[in-house]
C-alpha cells in the first residue's frame, strides 16, 4: 500500500525527523492560506497523487506570493498527471500539499527498501539527488551507492560513515546523519514497510539535512498489525478492479491482454499465464482466487474479470485440493447464468470430484468450452477471442 507525501511526512514527524511545514490543500484558497500561514517568501505546491515523476509532469510548481499559490493550486487541482508512472491515463489531482521552501546547498537520493535476496534492509543513496533515479542507475551506476543492514543486528554507525564518506558529507555532518538514518530505519522496521524513499534529501545552505520529498509504501501482508497505516489507504487512488478484489480477498493485478484468467493458487496462475502467451494469447489479469474459495467468492471474480472492457474471453483453471471441483463447477455455472457471460469461457478441472465437476459444466446448458490439459485449455482460449 502507498502512502502521499503528505502521509509519508505525518508519519515521519512522529519520529522527529527533519521536516518543512506544510498544509493539505482541497482548494485554490487553502493554497493561498497556507502562503499565508508558512511564513517563506517561497512556497511549494505539490500534487498529491501516488506517482513518482510529478514534477516534470507539471505536478509541482513554485509560488512566491499568496496570489500565485491560490493560481498554481487553480491549475494543478482537477489537472490530469500523466507520468511514466501512471501510464497515458493519468492521475486525477484531487488535492495539493503547500509546503514552506528553503535554501538548498546540495540534494541526495536516500531509500530503504527490503532486500530479499540478501534478506536484509538495503540502504542505497546517490549524490544525484532530485534526478530519476532509474536513470541514474542505468547511465552512472557507480552512483549508486549500498549499504546491507543485518536485521538481527540493525544498523550500525561505521555503515553510517561509508555512507557519509562516499557521499562527499564532511565529517562534521556524521553525528546528524547517524541520526537521521537511525530513526529512518527505526521508522522503517515498527511499521513494516517495504519502502521508503527520499528524492531530494536536502543539506540545506545553512549546514541542516532536510527531507524535501518523500514516499513510503507499507507490506500489505502487515496491515492487520498496521491499523494506522490501514486507515491512510486512499480508495481514489486505487484501480477499481484491484480494490473490490482486495475487499472479496482475492489476489488481482491488471494486466493488458484480452484474456481473462481465473485460477486458483499463485503458481498455477503464473503456469497460466505463461501457457497462454506460449499459444499466442495475451492474458488480461493474474487472478488467484486461493485454495478455499466459495460460490460467492468465484462469482465475485467473475464480476470483476467482466468489468475489464478488454476481457474477450475468460480461462478458468483449477486445481482442485482442498477447494472441491464441483464447488467450483457450481460457483462457475452460477455466475455465469447471473452476470450473464457473453464472451468465450474456457474451464479446465482436475483433481478432487473432478468428474463431479465435469458433469456439473456439462448438464449446465451453458455454452462452456471445456478442456483436459493446460495446453487443450490455452489452446482454446486463444483460438475463441481470436488472438
Amino acid at each position: 500500500m502507498n502512502l502521499h507525501e503528505y502521509q509519508s511526512k505525518q508519519l515521519m514527524s512522529r519520529y522527529g525527523l527533519p521536516l518543512l511545514k506544510g498544509r493539505l490543500c482541497y482548494t485554490p484558497g487553502e493554497a493561498e492560506a497556507a502562503y499565508d500561514s508558512l511564513g517563506t517568501p517561497v512556497v511549494v505546491v505539490k500534487a498529491q497523487v501516488h506517482a513518482g515523476g510529478r514534477g516534470k509532469a507539471g505536478g509541482v510548481k513554485l509560488a512566491k506570493s499568496a496570489e500565485e499559490a491560490r493560481q498554481v493550486a487553480e491549475k494543478i487541482l482537477g489537472m490530469t498527471l500523466v507520468t511514466p508512472q501512471t501510464g497515458a491515463q493519468g492521475k486525477l489531482v484531487r488535492k495539493v500539499y503547500a509546503e514552506a521552501g528553503c535554501n538548498i546547498g546540495k540534494e541526495f537520493y536516500l531509500s530503504l527498501l527490503v532486500d530479499r535476496a540478501r534478506r536484509c534492509i538495503a540502504i542505497i543513496a546517490s549524490t544525484e539527488g532530485g534526478m530519476e533515479i532509474e536513470k541514474v542507475a542505468h547511465d552512472t551506476p557507480d552512483k549508486i551507492l549500498k549499504v546491507f543492514v543485518d536485521p538481527r543486528t540493525g544498523l550500525q554507525s561505521f555503515q553510517s560513515m561509508q555512507l557519509l564518506q562516499k557521499l562527499g558529507l564532511e565529517l562534521s555532518k556524521s553525528t546528524a546523519f547517524y541520526e537521521l538514518l537511525s530513526r529512518l530505519y527505526l521508522m522503517f522496521m515498527e511499521n513494516d514497510l517495504a519502502l521508503i524513499e527520499i528524492n531530494p534529501l536536502v543539506l540545506t545552505k545553512e549546514g541542516s539535512f532536510v527531507i524535501l520529498d518523500a514516499k513510503c509504501a507499507v507490506d500489505d501482508n502487515a496491515l492487520f498489525r498496521r491499523p494506522h497505516l490501514r486507515e491512510l489507504m486512499d480508495y481514489d487512488e486505487q484501480d477499481p478492479k484491484d480494490l473490490r478484489a482486495s475487499k472479496a480477498g482475492l489476489s488481482y493485478v491488471a494486466l493488458d491482454g484480452n484474456i481473462g484468467c481465473m485460477v486458483n493458487g499463485a503458481g498455477l496462475a503464473m503456469a497460466t499465464m505463461d501457457i497462454i502467451k506460449m499459444f499466442g494469447g495475451n492474458p488480461a489479469n493474474f487472478l488467484d482466487v486461493g485454495g478455499g474459495a466459495s460460490k460467492e467468492t468465484v462469482t465475485e471474480a467473475f464480476k470483476i474479470l467482466l468489468s475489464d472492457d478488454q476481457v474477450k474471453g475468460i480461462l478458468v483453471n483449477i486445481f482442485g485440493g482442498i477447494m472441491k471441483c464441483d464447488v467450483i463447477a457450481s460457483g462457475v455455472v452460477e455466475a455465469a447464468r447471473e452476470l450473464g457471460v457473453k464472451v468465450p469461457l474456457v474451464v479446465r478441472l482436475q483433481g478432487t470430484n473432478v468428474d463431479l465437476g465435469k458433469k456439473i459444466l456439462a448438464e449446465s446448458g451453458l455454452k462452456i468450452i471445456p478442456a483436459d490439459t493446460m495446453d487443450d485449455a490455452a489452446r482454446k482460449v486463444v483460438n475463441a477471442v481470436g488472438a
